[in-house]
Protein backbone atom coordinates (compact mmCIF):
# COMPACT_ATOMS: atom_id res chain seq x y z
CA UNK A 1 0.00 0.00 0.00
CA UNK A 2 1.16 3.21 -1.19
CA UNK A 3 2.00 5.56 1.82
CA UNK A 4 2.05 9.49 1.63
CA UNK A 5 4.23 11.56 4.31
CA UNK A 6 2.97 14.44 5.70
CA UNK A 7 4.92 16.53 7.82
CA UNK A 8 4.97 18.29 11.04
CA UNK A 9 8.03 20.45 11.47
CA UNK A 10 7.42 22.52 14.69
CA UNK A 11 6.13 19.42 16.75
CA UNK A 12 9.48 17.52 15.35
CA UNK A 13 11.28 19.70 16.45
CA UNK A 14 10.63 20.69 19.71
CA UNK A 15 10.75 16.63 20.07
CA UNK A 16 13.86 16.43 18.57
CA UNK A 17 15.57 18.81 21.24
CA UNK A 18 14.17 17.73 24.33
CA UNK A 19 14.65 13.74 23.34
CA UNK A 20 18.46 14.75 22.04
CA UNK A 21 19.08 16.06 25.71
CA UNK A 22 17.70 14.00 27.87
CA UNK A 23 19.66 10.50 25.58
CA UNK A 24 22.45 12.36 26.41
CA UNK A 25 21.97 13.25 30.05
CA UNK A 26 20.77 9.39 30.39
CA UNK A 27 23.35 7.77 27.97
CA UNK A 28 26.11 9.31 30.48
CA UNK A 29 25.28 7.89 33.59
CA UNK A 30 25.82 4.72 34.81
CA UNK A 31 24.27 1.97 36.68
CA UNK A 32 25.89 -0.92 38.85
CA UNK A 33 26.03 -4.66 36.86
CA UNK A 34 27.37 -7.18 38.75
CA UNK A 35 28.59 -5.42 41.80
CA UNK A 36 30.44 -3.06 39.00
CA UNK A 37 29.46 0.41 37.94
CA UNK A 38 28.74 0.14 33.74
CA UNK A 39 28.02 3.51 31.47
CA UNK A 40 24.41 2.96 30.27
CA UNK A 41 25.50 4.01 26.49
CA UNK A 42 27.65 0.56 26.19
CA UNK A 43 24.74 -1.50 27.77
CA UNK A 44 22.61 0.04 25.24
CA UNK A 45 25.08 -0.14 22.35
CA UNK A 46 23.20 -3.11 20.66
CA UNK A 47 19.86 -1.25 20.87
CA UNK A 48 21.08 1.73 19.89
CA UNK A 49 22.61 0.48 16.52
CA UNK A 50 19.51 -1.28 15.63
CA UNK A 51 17.39 2.09 15.73
CA UNK A 52 19.64 3.82 14.14
CA UNK A 53 19.12 1.28 10.91
CA UNK A 54 15.56 1.10 11.28
CA UNK A 55 15.65 5.06 11.35
CA UNK A 56 17.12 5.21 8.05
CA UNK A 57 14.64 4.07 6.62
CA UNK A 58 12.33 6.38 8.23
CA UNK A 59 11.84 10.61 8.24
CA UNK A 60 12.01 11.66 11.89
CA UNK A 61 10.05 14.63 10.60
CA UNK A 62 7.14 13.67 8.97
CA UNK A 63 4.51 10.59 9.90
CA UNK A 64 3.06 8.10 6.94
CA UNK A 65 -0.40 7.56 6.32
CA UNK A 66 -2.19 5.48 4.01
CA UNK A 67 -4.03 6.97 0.98
CA UNK A 68 -6.95 5.56 2.70
CA UNK A 69 -6.70 7.95 5.15
CA UNK A 70 -7.47 11.79 4.56
CA UNK A 71 -4.71 13.97 3.63
CA UNK A 72 -4.85 17.39 5.12
CA UNK A 73 -3.50 20.52 3.78
CA UNK A 74 -1.19 23.13 6.06
CA UNK A 75 -4.58 24.72 7.06
CA UNK A 76 -5.66 21.63 8.07
CA UNK A 77 -8.51 20.93 5.72
CA UNK A 78 -9.00 17.81 4.30
CA UNK A 79 -7.74 17.41 0.77
CA UNK A 80 -10.33 16.03 -1.64
CA UNK A 81 -11.23 15.10 -5.18
CA UNK A 82 -13.41 17.70 -6.76
CA UNK A 83 -16.73 15.70 -6.59
CA UNK A 84 -19.13 15.35 -9.91
CA UNK A 85 -18.74 14.50 -13.31
CA UNK A 86 -19.19 16.04 -16.64
CA UNK A 87 -20.88 13.07 -18.24
CA UNK A 88 -20.54 11.44 -21.62
CA UNK A 89 -19.21 13.75 -24.32
CA UNK A 90 -21.59 15.68 -25.93
CA UNK A 91 -25.06 13.90 -24.40
CA UNK A 92 -23.56 14.83 -20.38
CA UNK A 93 -23.22 18.45 -21.42
CA UNK A 94 -26.62 18.56 -23.52
CA UNK A 95 -28.74 17.22 -20.78
CA UNK A 96 -27.24 19.80 -18.18
CA UNK A 97 -27.76 22.25 -20.56
CA UNK A 98 -31.75 21.17 -20.23
CA UNK A 99 -31.72 21.16 -16.91
CA UNK A 100 -30.39 24.35 -16.62
CA UNK A 101 -32.68 26.55 -18.79
CA UNK A 102 -35.77 23.63 -18.93
CA UNK A 103 -36.75 21.75 -16.03
CA UNK A 104 -34.56 23.11 -13.11
CA UNK A 105 -33.42 26.84 -13.98
CA UNK A 106 -31.33 28.97 -11.37
CA UNK A 107 -30.54 29.03 -8.75
CA UNK A 108 -32.01 25.34 -8.59
CA UNK A 109 -29.26 23.75 -11.10
CA UNK A 110 -26.71 24.59 -8.76
CA UNK A 111 -28.49 24.56 -5.36
CA UNK A 112 -29.78 20.21 -6.97
CA UNK A 113 -25.78 19.40 -7.37
CA UNK A 114 -23.99 21.33 -4.15
CA UNK A 115 -26.90 18.89 -2.26
CA UNK A 116 -26.26 16.49 -4.17
CA UNK A 117 -22.14 16.41 -4.00
CA UNK A 118 -22.85 17.59 -0.36
CA UNK A 119 -19.91 20.45 -1.77
CA UNK A 120 -19.60 24.20 -2.85
CA UNK A 121 -17.17 23.34 -5.05
CA UNK A 122 -17.86 20.50 -8.24
CA UNK A 123 -16.73 19.76 -11.10
CA UNK A 124 -20.45 20.41 -13.46
CA UNK A 125 -21.45 21.50 -17.59
CA UNK A 126 -22.50 25.20 -17.59
CA UNK A 127 -24.28 26.71 -20.59
CA UNK A 128 -24.26 27.24 -23.27
CA UNK A 129 -22.69 24.13 -24.52
CA UNK A 130 -23.02 21.78 -27.38
CA UNK A 131 -23.23 21.92 -30.26
CA UNK A 132 -21.88 25.30 -31.06
CA UNK A 133 -20.53 26.94 -28.28
CA UNK A 134 -16.81 25.67 -26.56
CA UNK A 135 -16.00 23.14 -23.84
CA UNK A 136 -18.76 23.89 -21.11
CA UNK A 137 -16.60 21.62 -18.22
CA UNK A 138 -15.97 23.59 -15.48
CA UNK A 139 -15.35 23.70 -11.62
CA UNK A 140 -18.21 25.87 -9.68
CA UNK A 141 -17.36 27.74 -6.87
CA UNK A 142 -20.48 28.56 -4.54
CA UNK A 143 -19.34 29.91 -1.20
CA UNK A 144 -17.67 32.76 0.37
CA UNK A 145 -14.28 31.01 0.78
CA UNK A 146 -13.48 29.84 -2.44
CA UNK A 147 -15.38 32.28 -4.52
CA UNK A 148 -12.44 34.38 -3.69
CA UNK A 149 -10.13 32.47 -6.19
CA UNK A 150 -11.45 33.96 -9.15
CA UNK A 151 -10.50 37.64 -7.58
CA UNK A 152 -6.53 36.68 -7.34
CA UNK A 153 -5.37 37.20 -10.62
CA UNK A 154 -1.95 35.58 -9.93
CA UNK A 155 -3.96 32.66 -9.89
CA UNK A 156 -7.09 32.57 -12.42
CA UNK A 157 -6.35 34.08 -15.97
CA UNK A 158 -9.12 36.23 -16.85
CA UNK A 159 -8.55 36.75 -20.79
CA UNK A 160 -11.80 36.07 -22.47
CA UNK A 161 -13.80 35.25 -20.04
CA UNK A 162 -15.49 38.17 -19.10
CA UNK A 163 -19.43 35.98 -20.17
CA UNK A 164 -17.71 32.28 -19.48
CA UNK A 165 -16.83 29.97 -21.91
CA UNK A 166 -17.60 31.39 -25.21
CA UNK A 167 -16.66 35.34 -26.65
CA UNK A 168 -19.21 37.11 -28.47
CA UNK A 169 -18.41 38.12 -32.17
CA UNK A 170 -15.86 41.28 -31.45
CA UNK A 171 -18.13 43.14 -34.39
CA UNK A 172 -20.39 44.17 -31.20
CA UNK A 173 -17.09 45.94 -30.13
CA UNK A 174 -15.99 47.49 -33.03
CA UNK A 175 -13.74 44.63 -34.14
CA UNK A 176 -11.51 45.18 -30.71
CA UNK A 177 -11.24 43.03 -27.36
CA UNK A 178 -12.46 46.16 -24.83
CA UNK A 179 -11.10 45.90 -21.05
CA UNK A 180 -14.18 43.62 -19.84
CA UNK A 181 -12.37 41.12 -21.71
CA UNK A 182 -8.26 41.69 -20.96
CA UNK A 183 -6.62 39.92 -18.24
CA UNK A 184 -4.78 42.45 -15.94
CA UNK A 185 -1.36 41.09 -17.60
CA UNK A 186 -2.43 41.75 -20.88
CA UNK A 187 -0.79 45.38 -21.83
CA UNK A 188 -3.64 47.17 -23.09
CA UNK A 189 -5.65 46.51 -19.61
CA UNK A 190 -4.02 48.86 -17.52
CA UNK A 191 -4.26 52.05 -20.05
CA UNK A 192 -7.95 51.15 -21.19
CA UNK A 193 -8.67 50.75 -17.28
CA UNK A 194 -6.85 53.86 -16.35
CA UNK A 195 -9.12 56.11 -19.27
CA UNK A 196 -11.91 54.39 -17.78
CA UNK A 197 -11.07 55.67 -14.05
CA UNK A 198 -10.55 59.16 -15.55
CA UNK A 199 -14.13 59.30 -17.11
CA UNK A 200 -15.45 58.71 -14.02
CA UNK A 201 -13.33 61.21 -12.43
CA UNK A 202 -13.83 63.69 -14.82
CA UNK A 203 -17.93 63.21 -14.41
CA UNK A 204 -17.87 63.55 -10.24
CA UNK A 205 -19.97 66.89 -10.67
CA UNK A 206 -22.15 65.71 -12.94
CA UNK A 207 -23.15 62.99 -11.08
CA UNK A 208 -26.10 64.35 -8.22
CA UNK A 209 -27.87 67.00 -9.80
CA UNK A 210 -27.81 64.84 -13.11
CA UNK A 211 -29.31 62.24 -11.27
CA UNK A 212 -31.63 64.37 -9.51
CA UNK A 213 -32.83 65.44 -12.60
CA UNK A 214 -33.39 62.09 -13.88
CA UNK A 215 -35.08 60.54 -10.84
CA UNK A 216 -37.31 63.70 -11.12
CA UNK A 217 -38.53 62.83 -14.75
CA UNK A 218 -38.87 58.95 -13.35
CA UNK A 219 -41.22 60.13 -10.40
CA UNK A 220 -43.27 61.76 -12.80
CA UNK A 221 -43.62 58.91 -14.94
CA UNK A 222 -44.51 57.23 -12.23
CA UNK A 223 -47.11 58.90 -10.66
CA UNK A 224 -48.76 59.43 -13.84
CA UNK A 225 -49.32 56.06 -14.38
CA UNK A 226 -50.74 55.58 -10.93
CA UNK A 227 -53.30 58.26 -11.39
CA UNK A 228 -54.31 56.67 -14.80
CA UNK A 229 -54.07 53.37 -14.76
CA UNK A 230 -53.88 52.80 -10.64
CA UNK A 231 -50.48 50.52 -11.06
CA UNK A 232 -47.01 51.03 -13.34
CA UNK A 233 -44.12 49.15 -14.60
CA UNK A 234 -41.40 51.07 -12.83
CA UNK A 235 -38.75 49.69 -14.61
CA UNK A 236 -40.07 50.94 -17.89
CA UNK A 237 -39.31 54.49 -16.46
CA UNK A 238 -36.36 53.95 -15.04
CA UNK A 239 -35.10 52.48 -18.05
CA UNK A 240 -35.40 55.68 -19.59
CA UNK A 241 -34.34 57.91 -16.97
CA UNK A 242 -31.24 56.28 -16.30
CA UNK A 243 -30.46 55.64 -19.69
CA UNK A 244 -30.51 59.79 -19.90
CA UNK A 245 -28.50 60.16 -16.11
CA UNK A 246 -25.71 57.80 -17.60
CA UNK A 247 -24.93 59.49 -20.87
CA UNK A 248 -25.00 62.80 -19.34
CA UNK A 249 -23.04 62.50 -16.41
CA UNK A 250 -19.94 60.36 -18.44
CA UNK A 251 -20.75 62.16 -21.57
CA UNK A 252 -22.50 65.70 -20.90
CA UNK A 253 -24.84 64.50 -23.77
CA UNK A 254 -28.40 63.17 -23.48
CA UNK A 255 -29.23 60.72 -26.17
CA UNK A 256 -32.99 60.73 -25.96
CA UNK A 257 -33.02 64.68 -26.45
CA UNK A 258 -34.12 65.34 -30.28
CA UNK A 259 -31.24 68.13 -30.02
CA UNK A 260 -28.10 66.37 -29.69
CA UNK A 261 -26.22 65.36 -32.36
CA UNK A 262 -26.83 61.88 -33.78
CA UNK A 263 -29.40 61.57 -31.18
CA UNK A 264 -30.91 57.92 -30.29
CA UNK A 265 -34.43 59.76 -29.83
CA UNK A 266 -37.15 58.45 -27.20
CA UNK A 267 -36.05 55.11 -28.35
CA UNK A 268 -32.38 55.06 -26.90
CA UNK A 269 -33.09 52.61 -23.88
CA UNK A 270 -34.46 50.18 -26.27
CA UNK A 271 -31.66 50.55 -28.97
CA UNK A 272 -29.07 50.02 -26.31
CA UNK A 273 -30.78 46.75 -24.52
CA UNK A 274 -30.95 45.43 -28.01
CA UNK A 275 -27.10 45.45 -28.82
CA UNK A 276 -26.40 44.25 -25.06
CA UNK A 277 -29.17 41.37 -25.21
CA UNK A 278 -27.73 38.80 -28.20
CA UNK A 279 -24.02 39.09 -26.41
CA UNK A 280 -25.50 37.80 -23.33
CA UNK A 281 -28.97 35.87 -24.47
CA UNK A 282 -26.74 32.43 -24.49
CA UNK A 283 -26.44 32.47 -21.08
CA UNK A 284 -30.48 33.21 -20.13
CA UNK A 285 -33.00 31.27 -18.77
CA UNK A 286 -36.08 32.52 -20.59
CA UNK A 287 -38.76 32.11 -18.25
CA UNK A 288 -42.51 31.03 -19.12
CA UNK A 289 -45.25 29.60 -18.52
CA UNK A 290 -45.70 25.66 -18.19
CA UNK A 291 -47.84 25.59 -21.71
CA UNK A 292 -45.77 28.04 -23.19
CA UNK A 293 -42.21 26.31 -22.16
CA UNK A 294 -43.34 22.52 -24.02
CA UNK A 295 -44.54 24.47 -26.75
CA UNK A 296 -41.66 27.07 -27.48
CA UNK A 297 -38.12 25.36 -26.11
CA UNK A 298 -37.30 23.68 -29.46
CA UNK A 299 -37.30 27.31 -30.69
CA UNK A 300 -35.88 29.19 -28.56
CA UNK A 301 -33.12 26.99 -28.12
CA UNK A 302 -32.45 26.60 -31.96
CA UNK A 303 -32.15 30.61 -31.57
CA UNK A 304 -30.98 31.50 -28.37
CA UNK A 305 -28.93 28.71 -26.98
CA UNK A 306 -27.41 26.38 -29.67
CA UNK A 307 -25.11 29.17 -31.74
CA UNK A 308 -23.40 32.72 -30.94
CA UNK A 309 -26.27 35.54 -31.59
CA UNK A 310 -24.67 36.78 -35.25
CA UNK A 311 -23.38 40.76 -35.30
CA UNK A 312 -25.75 41.13 -38.50
CA UNK A 313 -28.89 41.52 -36.44
CA UNK A 314 -27.86 44.67 -34.54
CA UNK A 315 -25.17 46.16 -37.06
CA UNK A 316 -27.65 48.79 -38.22
CA UNK A 317 -28.76 50.05 -34.36
CA UNK A 318 -25.56 49.30 -33.25
CA UNK A 319 -24.04 51.81 -35.71
CA UNK A 320 -26.15 54.30 -34.94
CA UNK A 321 -25.03 54.03 -31.20
CA UNK A 322 -21.22 54.33 -32.49
CA UNK A 323 -22.21 57.54 -34.31
CA UNK A 324 -23.75 59.47 -31.29
CA UNK A 325 -20.25 58.41 -28.94
CA UNK A 326 -18.51 59.70 -32.60
CA UNK A 327 -20.52 63.34 -31.64
CA UNK A 328 -20.73 63.75 -28.65
CA UNK A 329 -17.43 62.32 -27.03
CA UNK A 330 -15.19 64.46 -29.12
CA UNK A 331 -12.87 65.98 -25.95
CA UNK A 332 -12.97 62.27 -24.31
CA UNK A 333 -11.77 60.50 -27.18
CA UNK A 334 -9.12 63.56 -27.73
CA UNK A 335 -8.16 62.59 -23.93
CA UNK A 336 -7.76 58.87 -24.78
CA UNK A 337 -5.75 59.29 -27.86
CA UNK A 338 -3.21 62.30 -25.88
CA UNK A 339 -3.02 61.58 -22.48
CA UNK A 340 -2.99 57.51 -22.67
CA UNK A 341 -1.82 57.10 -26.65
CA UNK A 342 -5.08 55.24 -27.44
CA UNK A 343 -6.13 54.57 -31.15
CA UNK A 344 -9.52 56.88 -31.49
CA UNK A 345 -11.54 54.11 -32.93
CA UNK A 346 -10.06 51.34 -30.06
CA UNK A 347 -11.21 54.08 -27.18
CA UNK A 348 -15.08 54.82 -28.58
CA UNK A 349 -15.46 51.03 -28.38
CA UNK A 350 -14.52 50.89 -24.98
CA UNK A 351 -15.86 53.76 -24.04
CA UNK A 352 -19.17 52.26 -25.35
CA UNK A 353 -18.92 49.12 -23.51
CA UNK A 354 -18.28 51.26 -20.41
CA UNK A 355 -21.19 53.59 -20.98
CA UNK A 356 -23.88 50.75 -21.75
CA UNK A 357 -22.66 47.24 -20.92
CA UNK A 358 -21.13 48.05 -17.68
CA UNK A 359 -22.45 51.19 -16.45
CA UNK A 360 -26.25 51.46 -17.46
CA UNK A 361 -26.78 47.86 -17.85
CA UNK A 362 -25.74 46.64 -14.48
CA UNK A 363 -28.36 49.75 -13.35
CA UNK A 364 -30.82 48.17 -15.18
CA UNK A 365 -30.61 45.08 -13.27
CA UNK A 366 -29.76 46.69 -10.15
CA UNK A 367 -32.50 49.27 -10.11
CA UNK A 368 -35.34 47.09 -10.25
CA UNK A 369 -34.21 45.24 -7.70
CA UNK A 370 -33.79 47.93 -5.22
CA UNK A 371 -37.18 49.54 -5.86
CA UNK A 372 -39.14 46.14 -5.96
CA UNK A 373 -37.36 44.65 -2.57
CA UNK A 374 -37.56 48.32 -0.63
CA UNK A 375 -41.51 48.78 -2.01
CA UNK A 376 -41.75 44.86 -0.35
CA UNK A 377 -40.75 45.79 3.24
CA UNK A 378 -42.92 46.80 6.14
CA UNK A 379 -44.35 50.95 6.71
CA UNK A 380 -42.67 51.02 9.17
CA UNK A 381 -39.02 50.58 8.14
CA UNK A 382 -39.61 52.84 5.11
CA UNK A 383 -40.77 55.60 7.34
CA UNK A 384 -36.97 55.01 9.47
CA UNK A 385 -35.77 55.22 6.13
CA UNK A 386 -37.58 58.08 5.18
CA UNK A 387 -36.70 59.78 8.39
CA UNK A 388 -33.14 59.23 8.09
CA UNK A 389 -32.52 60.20 4.75
CA UNK A 390 -34.29 63.63 5.37
CA UNK A 391 -32.52 64.16 8.44
CA UNK A 392 -29.40 64.04 6.57
CA UNK A 393 -30.06 66.19 3.64
CA UNK A 394 -31.27 68.79 6.95
CA UNK A 395 -28.06 68.23 8.47
CA UNK A 396 -25.91 67.97 5.76
CA UNK A 397 -27.09 71.18 3.81
CA UNK A 398 -28.44 69.22 1.33
CA UNK A 399 -28.78 65.74 -0.72
CA UNK A 400 -24.62 65.71 -0.79
CA UNK A 401 -22.10 63.30 -0.71
CA UNK A 402 -21.85 64.41 2.94
CA UNK A 403 -25.49 63.28 3.89
CA UNK A 404 -25.18 60.32 1.90
CA UNK A 405 -22.75 59.36 4.25
CA UNK A 406 -24.59 59.93 6.99
CA UNK A 407 -27.32 57.58 5.86
CA UNK A 408 -26.15 53.92 7.50
CA UNK A 409 -29.86 52.66 7.32
CA UNK A 410 -29.68 53.31 3.24
CA UNK A 411 -26.44 51.80 2.93
CA UNK A 412 -27.32 49.04 4.79
CA UNK A 413 -30.08 48.29 2.64
CA UNK A 414 -28.65 48.57 -0.34
CA UNK A 415 -25.83 46.33 0.48
CA UNK A 416 -28.22 43.97 1.07
CA UNK A 417 -29.75 44.14 -2.39
CA UNK A 418 -26.31 43.76 -3.43
CA UNK A 419 -26.35 40.73 -1.62
CA UNK A 420 -29.35 39.20 -2.42
CA UNK A 421 -30.02 40.63 -6.23
CA UNK A 422 -26.29 40.89 -7.38
CA UNK A 423 -26.32 42.85 -10.77
CA UNK A 424 -23.73 40.09 -12.53
CA UNK A 425 -24.31 36.93 -11.26
CA UNK A 426 -21.68 34.76 -12.85
CA UNK A 427 -17.41 35.08 -12.32
CA UNK A 428 -15.08 32.96 -15.03
CA UNK A 429 -11.39 32.57 -14.81
CA UNK A 430 -8.83 30.03 -15.87
CA UNK A 431 -6.43 28.42 -13.56
CA UNK A 432 -2.97 30.07 -14.62
CA UNK A 433 -1.25 26.78 -12.68
CA UNK A 434 -2.07 24.09 -10.32
CA UNK A 435 -3.93 25.19 -7.57
CA UNK A 436 -4.95 23.74 -4.02
CA UNK A 437 -8.90 25.97 -4.02
CA UNK A 438 -10.07 25.62 -0.23
CA UNK A 439 -14.14 26.23 1.29
CA UNK A 440 -14.87 25.96 4.46
CA UNK A 441 -15.10 22.19 4.94
CA UNK A 442 -12.46 21.07 2.39
CA UNK A 443 -9.54 21.59 0.28
CA UNK A 444 -9.59 20.91 -4.06
CA UNK A 445 -6.99 20.37 -6.61
CA UNK A 446 -7.31 22.39 -9.62
CA UNK A 447 -5.33 21.60 -12.38
CA UNK A 448 -4.01 24.51 -14.78
CA UNK A 449 -6.22 24.90 -17.34
CA UNK A 450 -9.12 24.25 -15.71
CA UNK A 451 -12.11 26.66 -16.14
CA UNK A 452 -13.75 27.80 -12.36
CA UNK A 453 -17.00 29.59 -12.68
CA UNK A 454 -18.64 31.36 -9.31
CA UNK A 455 -22.33 31.59 -9.18
CA UNK A 456 -22.38 34.77 -7.17
CA UNK A 457 -26.23 34.76 -5.49
CA UNK A 458 -25.22 31.23 -3.55
CA UNK A 459 -21.92 32.60 -2.42
CA UNK A 460 -23.95 35.66 -0.97
CA UNK A 461 -26.22 33.11 0.64
CA UNK A 462 -22.98 31.11 2.46
CA UNK A 463 -24.80 30.18 5.55
CA UNK A 464 -21.09 30.36 7.22
CA UNK A 465 -21.02 34.01 6.63
CA UNK A 466 -25.01 35.08 6.66
CA UNK A 467 -27.54 34.61 9.45
CA UNK A 468 -30.52 33.56 7.80
CA UNK A 469 -29.07 34.20 4.33
CA UNK A 470 -32.51 33.44 2.53
CA UNK A 471 -34.19 36.56 3.86
CA UNK A 472 -34.17 39.90 2.79
CA UNK A 473 -33.10 41.77 5.72
CA UNK A 474 -32.33 45.73 5.26
CA UNK A 475 -30.51 46.61 8.62
CA UNK A 476 -28.33 43.56 8.00
CA UNK A 477 -25.25 45.79 7.68
CA UNK A 478 -25.65 47.95 10.61
CA UNK A 479 -23.32 48.24 13.82
CA UNK A 480 -20.05 47.10 14.11
CA UNK A 481 -21.27 43.51 13.50
CA UNK A 482 -22.73 44.43 10.18
CA UNK A 483 -19.93 46.29 8.82
CA UNK A 484 -17.51 43.32 9.18
CA UNK A 485 -19.88 41.99 6.83
CA UNK A 486 -19.34 44.08 4.12
CA UNK A 487 -16.59 42.69 2.97
CA UNK A 488 -18.33 39.38 2.11
CA UNK A 489 -20.59 42.09 -0.81
CA UNK A 490 -18.53 40.85 -3.87
CA UNK A 491 -20.65 41.91 -6.22
CA UNK A 492 -18.46 44.15 -8.16
CA UNK A 493 -15.93 40.91 -8.84
CA UNK A 494 -14.20 41.51 -5.62
CA UNK A 495 -14.91 42.50 -1.80
CA UNK A 496 -16.88 45.77 -1.38
CA UNK A 497 -14.32 46.59 0.98
CA UNK A 498 -11.24 46.67 -1.35
CA UNK A 499 -10.62 49.92 -4.18
CA UNK A 500 -10.47 48.84 -8.28
CA UNK A 501 -6.93 49.40 -9.62
CA UNK A 502 -5.38 48.93 -13.36
CA UNK A 503 -3.91 45.80 -12.15
CA UNK A 504 -6.91 44.00 -10.70
CA UNK A 505 -10.14 43.03 -12.31
CA UNK A 506 -12.51 44.39 -9.82
CA UNK A 507 -14.88 46.94 -11.79
CA UNK A 508 -13.87 49.99 -12.18
CA UNK A 509 -17.40 51.59 -11.45
CA UNK A 510 -17.62 50.03 -8.23
CA UNK A 511 -17.96 53.64 -6.14
CA UNK A 512 -19.93 55.44 -9.09
CA UNK A 513 -22.58 52.22 -8.66
CA UNK A 514 -22.28 51.81 -5.36
CA UNK A 515 -23.17 55.94 -5.06
CA UNK A 516 -26.15 55.86 -7.82
CA UNK A 517 -27.68 53.46 -5.60
CA UNK A 518 -27.64 54.59 -2.64
CA UNK A 519 -28.70 58.10 -4.22
CA UNK A 520 -31.65 56.22 -5.91
CA UNK A 521 -32.95 55.29 -2.12
CA UNK A 522 -32.44 58.77 -1.24
CA UNK A 523 -34.20 60.58 -3.98
CA UNK A 524 -37.45 57.96 -3.29
CA UNK A 525 -37.17 58.46 0.37
CA UNK A 526 -36.99 62.52 0.20
CA UNK A 527 -39.82 62.41 -1.93
CA UNK A 528 -41.97 59.39 -0.54
CA UNK A 529 -42.35 58.43 3.04
CA UNK A 530 -43.37 54.70 1.36
CA UNK A 531 -44.00 52.82 -2.01
CA UNK A 532 -45.22 49.58 -1.98
CA UNK A 533 -44.25 46.84 -4.99
CA UNK A 534 -45.64 44.15 -6.32
CA UNK A 535 -42.53 42.29 -8.69
CA UNK A 536 -42.13 44.86 -11.21
CA UNK A 537 -44.83 46.79 -10.60
CA UNK A 538 -45.63 49.86 -8.39
CA UNK A 539 -49.22 49.72 -6.73
CA UNK A 540 -48.92 53.36 -4.49
CA UNK A 541 -46.82 56.05 -3.17
CA UNK A 542 -47.28 58.11 -0.19
CA UNK A 543 -45.86 61.87 -1.02
CA UNK A 544 -43.77 64.29 0.72
CA UNK A 545 -44.66 66.56 -1.66
CA UNK A 546 -43.42 69.91 -0.04
CA UNK A 547 -40.11 68.90 0.27
CA UNK A 548 -39.92 67.84 -2.91
CA UNK A 549 -40.29 70.88 -4.60
CA UNK A 550 -38.03 72.58 -2.14
CA UNK A 551 -35.44 70.45 -2.53
CA UNK A 552 -35.47 70.67 -6.26
CA UNK A 553 -35.17 74.14 -6.70
CA UNK A 554 -32.44 73.90 -4.06
CA UNK A 555 -30.67 71.21 -6.24
CA UNK A 556 -31.03 73.83 -9.77
CA UNK A 557 -28.99 76.35 -7.31
CA UNK A 558 -27.04 74.03 -6.39
CA UNK A 559 -27.46 75.57 -2.54
CA UNK A 560 -29.51 73.40 -0.12
CA UNK A 561 -31.17 74.41 2.92
CA UNK A 562 -34.12 72.08 4.12
CA UNK A 563 -34.15 73.23 7.76
CA UNK A 564 -37.60 75.04 6.84
CA UNK A 565 -38.88 72.84 4.49
CA UNK A 566 -38.47 69.36 7.46
CA UNK A 567 -40.82 71.44 9.46
CA UNK A 568 -43.16 72.39 7.13
CA UNK A 569 -43.33 68.73 5.54
CA UNK A 570 -44.03 67.43 9.04
CA UNK A 571 -47.13 69.48 9.95
CA UNK A 572 -48.85 69.01 6.36
CA UNK A 573 -48.04 66.04 5.89
CA UNK A 574 -51.39 64.86 6.04
CA UNK A 575 -52.98 67.70 4.45
CA UNK A 576 -50.27 67.16 0.97
CA UNK A 577 -49.33 63.65 1.55
CA UNK A 578 -51.68 60.99 -0.40
CA UNK A 579 -52.09 57.54 -1.41
CA UNK A 580 -51.79 57.09 -5.31
CA UNK A 581 -53.39 53.61 -5.21
CA UNK A 582 -55.06 50.62 -7.21
CA UNK A 583 -57.33 51.10 -4.35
Amino acid sequence: MEATSIAFPGFTNLSATIGSRLLKRSLSSSVAVGGKQQPLSRLLKPTIHVCRNLGRGLNVRSASISRDAPVTTSSGLPLKEVPGSYGLPFFGAFFDKMAFYWTEGTPHYYENRMAQHKSTVYRMNTVPGPPFFPDPRVIVLLDQKSYRTLFDVDKVDKKDAFVGTFVPDVAFTGGYRVLAYLDPLEEKHTILKSFCFEILKSSGRRVFPEFHKALSEVFVQWETGLEKNGKVKFNEALSVGTVSFNFRALLNADPTDPDTKATLGKDAASIIKSWIIPQIIPLSVIRLPIFLKLALAPFIELLFHTFPMPYSLVKTKHQKIVAFFRENAKETLDMAEKQFGLDREEALHNLLFYTCFNAWGGINFLFPAIVSRLGSTSEEFQRELSAEVRKAIEDNGGLNPAALNSMPLVQSAVYEVFRTDPPVAYQYGRAKKDLIIESHDAAFQVKKGEMLAGYMPLAHRDPKVFADPEVFNPKRFLGEKGQKLVQYVIWSNGPQTETPSAHNKQCPGKDFITTIANLLVAEIYSTYEMLKADGDTLVSVKQVSVCRVILGHALERQFFSLKSCVGTCSSERNASGSWLSSG
